[in-house]
């Protein structure tokens, strides 16, 4: 598999997977080591990850099977996430859900996902929400001082707006490598905000969540996605590949440098979203697919 390079330091695999739900795999210790040792084998070796994942819970568990073979380390890229304090029995000091993007919070959060990933640093680490009582100057300090003490090697951030990506980039001496966001062929309004343009501007890769929609694409009954599943299984046929394997290679196939997450702890779902490398979609299938996601035409 191609990697994407994010900095001359960070290079990811250009299908990543996510453990948002790695709580609910009720994997073993061995069956999550299993599954991470075919992962990697597939060329998979971006993990995401984010503190809160699970109630505070799903990185404590890879930390755990990371722990059988720490030989493993070398071959990934370990991606977190900070800045959301959630009311959680596994975190009784949070007594109120908000954002922080304070330096003690990122400082402490950063320092407890290395203790329970159980390793000495982070590849990548994401401030996980536009927090509007930020204080940039302060943010900034923290990603600094981590970043120059080797425990983060880069920075990045999820969910923001142009706005709010530029006013954290502003405070710092060193480029924020990606943005991670929502976007499928039903969520696409960041095409229309600002947000991947900037991106593709700053020539910065966007690392995608949920873009299968949250399974909506193959669920769903309303009029637009019924009819985007006939073009897609249309698709299907033609490359000969599953239809979520083209929804992956729709990702793909934007100049803007897309990174998907594939959020399954199924071999089959990871290898089907990596059958989407080899899938070369036109500009005129790209469209259509975008097009009926929305459920409308391009003006």
């Amino acid at each position: 598999m191609e990697y994407v390079e994010l900095s001359k330091d960070l290079k990811m695999s250009k299908i990543a997977l996510g453990f948002w739900r790695l709580n609910d795999w009720k994997m073993s210790k061995e069956d999550l080591l299993k599954y991470l040792e075919e992962a990697i084998d597939l060329g998979v070796t971006t993990f995401d990850h984010a503190d809160i994942y699970g109630g505070y819970t799903c990185e404590k568990i890879f930390g755990e099977a990371l722990a059988l073979k720490p030989e493993l380390r070398s071959k990934m890229q370990l991606v977190s996430k900070v800045g959301i304090k959630l009311i959680s029995k596994n975190m009784p000091e949070n007594t109120f859900h908000c954002y922080d993007t304070s330096y003690n919070h990122i400082v402490k959060s950063v320092e407890k996902s290395l203790k329970n990933l159980n390793v000495e640093y982070l590849d990548l680490v994401l401030i996980h929400r536009p927090d509007m009582y930020m204080d940039a100057d302060e943010t900034a300090k923290a990603l600094t001082d981590l970043k120059k003490a080797g425990k983060v090697l880069e920075w990045g951030v999820s969910n923001f707006l142009p706005s709010d990506f530029n006013l954290l980039q502003s405070r710092l001496d060193f480029k924020l490598v990606t943005n991670q966001i929502e976007l499928s062929p039903l969520k696409t309004q960041h095409f229309y905000d600002g947000t991947i343009n900037l991106m593709q501007e700053k020539r910065v890769p966007m690392m995608i969540w949920s873009p299968l929609a949250g399974g909506e694409i193959f669920t769903s009954s309303d009029e637009n996605v019924v009819e985007l599943r006939k073009i897609l299984e249309k698709l299907g046929k033609k490359y000969n590949c599953s239809i979520d394997t083209i929804v992956y290679a729709w990702h793909l196939a934007h100049p803007a440098n897309l990174i998907p997450i594939c959020g399954s702890g199924k071999i089959s779902r990871l290898k089907s979203a990596v059958e989407a490398c080899k899938v070369s979609l036109t500009r005129e299938e790209w469209f259509d697919i975008l097009v009926n996601g929305m459920g409308k035409d391009i003006p």
